[in-house]
C-alpha cells in the first residue's frame, strides 16, 4: 500500500470544491482505478498558505515517517502578497527539501506542480494580467529549477488554467479557484509521472 502527502496552498485543498474532487483525492482515484494500492492522501493546505506558513504549518503537524508520494505546489500567494523573487527562491527550496525527507531520500517520488496563474481568470478583471503572469512565470521558472536541480519531477499544469480560464466549467463560483474539471486534468497528467515511477 503507497501512502501520498499533498503539501500546498487552496489549490491543493481545493477552495471551494468537495475534497473527493481536488486533486490530490482525484489522484489517488485514478491510481486505484489503475490497480496501483494507495492510501487515501494526507494534505497539509490551506486556502492563503505563503511557502513560510506551509512550512510552519508542516513543522505544527510534526508528521513522521516517510510516504510513498509527495507533491508540492506553492508560491502563488508569495506572488499575490508581492514577495521577492529570492525570498521564494529561498523558501521554496526549503520546502523541497522537507518533501524530500518525507519521501525517505527518494527524490524521484517528489511530484512539484507549477503555480497557477489567476490573472488569467475573470476574478482579475481590472488588474494587471501581463504582471501577474510574468510574476508567475518568474516563480514557475525558479521553482521548476530547483526540481530539476534536486532530480525531483515536475508538472507544469500553468498552460492549462491559462486555457481554461475562460471557460465557467473549469472554475468555481468565485471566478479564481479551480473546478473539479480543471483539477481531473492536473490528476490525469500527475497519474501518469506516478504510474510510471512506481512502475504500475
Amino acid at each position: 500500500m503507497y501512502s501520498y502527502l499533498a503539501l500546498g496552498d487552496s489549490y491543493t485543498i481545493g477552495e471551494l470544491v468537495p475534497s473527493n474532487e481536488n486533486f490530490p483525492h482525484q489522484l489517488v482515484e485514478m491510481l486505484k482505478h489503475d490497480g496501483v494500492k494507495v492510501s487515501e492522501p494526507i494534505i497539509i493546505a490551506t486556502t492563503g498558505w505563503t511557502t513560510d506558513e506551509l512550512a510552519a504549518a508542516i513543522m505544527e503537524r510534526a508528521i513522521s515517517g516517510t510516504f510513498s508520494i509527495v507533491t508540492l505546489l506553492i508560491g502563488v500567494n508569495n506572488q499575490y502578497r508581492g514577495r521577492s523573487a529570492e525570498n521564494y527562491t529561498a523558501e521554496f527550496e526549503s520546502l523541497l527539501n522537507q518533501a524530500i525527507a518525507f519521501a525517505g531520500g527518494h527524490t524521484n517520488r517528489v511530484f512539484v506542480l507549477s503555480i497557477p496563474d489567476w490573472g488569467a481568470t475573470p476574478f482579475a478583471e481590472g488588474k494587471d494580467r501581463k504582471q501577474i503572469a510574468h510574476e508567475i512565470d518568474v516563480y514557475n521558472g525558479i521553482n521548476q529549477k530547483m526540481t530539476a536541480h534536486y532530480k525531483c519531477h515536475y508538472l507544469d499544469i500553468t498552460d492549462s488554467t491559462r486555457i481554461n480560464a475562460g471557460n465557467p466549467a473549469y472554475l468555481v463560483s468565485d471566478a479564481l479557484h479551480p473546478s473539479g474539471k480543471e483539477y481531473k486534468v492536473w490528476a490525469e497528467r500527475l497519474s501518469k509521472q506516478v504510474k510510471a515511477e512506481l512502475g504500475a
